[in-house]
């Protein structure tokens, strides 16, 4: 007797092959999907990082052809002292320049005295010319230019409100074109590198603003000079190393923003951390961060110094030094509230320049913030 086994195909036989072959196709192109997300997804990474790669290199090329077709670096006669002044530093406005602690016509009595007590000839003094947009726009931003158009944000940058109750064009002349004049290449911060590479050192008798950075000005701080000489120092004076000594009384925020993930420069910032700008992100990209509280004494002071120095010559060989020297950790200031002598004042710069001579470098000198002392030699 032959069995002979008869498939029986029943309509649960029926779904449950539907079932899988869903199944298997649901599998099927889920993974499909994967693969082509998977696919798309790397061309777009591809993409953006190519695009980022472009416009970075699109910008830093625009940026060396801003700095490469500049008109501001002229050569200077060996007759002028390597000293960078010009009347228009000082800053005026309707007496409202005096709401505010900072002396915005110190810069023209340092020079007059100097005159006076017979240090320097007044036809010596190297003027400067004014940076363009152009020159500007080599580490600003044009948003944050065009902000400086509204009165009322020049009045938040530079502390003193009633400024925002005046014309723009009459903010322009009285205190952004002081402010261009001081930060130019020719005879601000900008030109100053040029003299100290030309010369061992050079001194620009204003400057430092070093709480603006590229997208936003603030401390009385308009323009970023310290990191517009620097770049123009990259790439017009062959220098490859900058080391900013900063030690004015409060933090660089501007300059420490600016050069966050740049390591051709190291920064060495002294500064009071209870007082203005409380910049916590900013404190992450100092390389050497030397704190001194409200009360420090010049003897504290300036062993602080000398430890930092010694550190800062064994982690980095500069070539060009950019001091910003600040007074206002000159006892008796209101807004820097340490407690240095004049004396210990210069005794703080000449451990810089004498610094900067042992390294072989090139120095210049800021006056940033308060009152102003200096040594034209050592």
């Amino acid at each position: 007797m032959t069995l002979r086994v008869t498939p029986v195909i029943t309509e649960s036989t029926r779904n449950l092959g539907k079932s899988t072959l869903y199944l298997f196709l649901t599998i099927a192109a889920i993974k499909a999907s994967h693969s082509l997300y998977s696919c798309i997804r790397s061309l777009t990474m591809s993409s953006s990082a190519s695009s980022t790669s472009n416009n970075t290199a699109d910008a830093s090329t625009l940026r060396r052809n801003r700095i490469l077709s500049s008109k501001l670096y002229f050569d200077v006669p060996l007759s002028k002292v390597p000293l960078i002044y010009s009347t228009a530093y000082d800053i005026s406005f309707l007496g409202m320049e005096k709401l505010h602690p900072f002396d915005s016509s110190k810069w023209g009595r340092i020079c007059r005295f100097l005159i006076v007590d017979g240090v320097l000839d007044k036809n010596s003094i190297i003027e400067p010319l004014e940076a363009s947009k152009d020159d500007l726009l080599v580490v600003h931003t044009e948003s944050y230019l065009s902000s400086l158009k509204s009165s009322a944000n020049v009045a938040m940058i530079i502390e003193v409100p009633p400024v925002a109750l005046l014309p723009n064009c009459l903010v322009q002349q009285k205190v952004l074109y002081p402010f261009r004049k001081q930060v130019c290449i020719a005879g601000g911060t900008v030109l100053a590198a040029k003299l100290a590479k030309e010369r061992g050192w050079a001194i620009n008798v204003g400057g430092g603003f070093h709480h603006c950075c590229s997208e936003r000005g603030g401390g009385f701080c308009a323009y970023a000079d310290i990191s517009l000489c620097i770049h123009y120092a990259f790439n017009r004076l062959d220098i490859s190393k900058v080391m900013i000594i900063d030690l004015d009384a409060h933090q660089g925020n501007g300059h420490e923003r600016d050069f966050s993930n740049d390591r051709r420069v190291h920064i060495l910032d002294m500064y009071n951390p209870e007082i203005y700008p409380f910049d916590h992100e900013a404190r992450r990209y100092i390389d050497q961060k030397v704190e001194v509280v409200s009360g420090t004494t010049t003897d504290e002071y300036l062993v602080k110094l000398d430890e930092a120095l010694a550190v800062a010559g064994k982690m980095f060989d500069p070539e060009l030094v950019v001091f910003n020297a600040g007074t206002d950790i000159l006892d008796g200031d209101p807004l820097g509230r340490l407690k240095i002598s004049p004396d210990g004042i210069t005794s703080r710069d000449e451990k810089v320049f004498r610094f900067a001579r042992e390294k072989n470098a090139s120095l210049v000198m800021l006056t940033s913030g308060s009152v102003f002392k200096f040594m034209l030699s050592l």
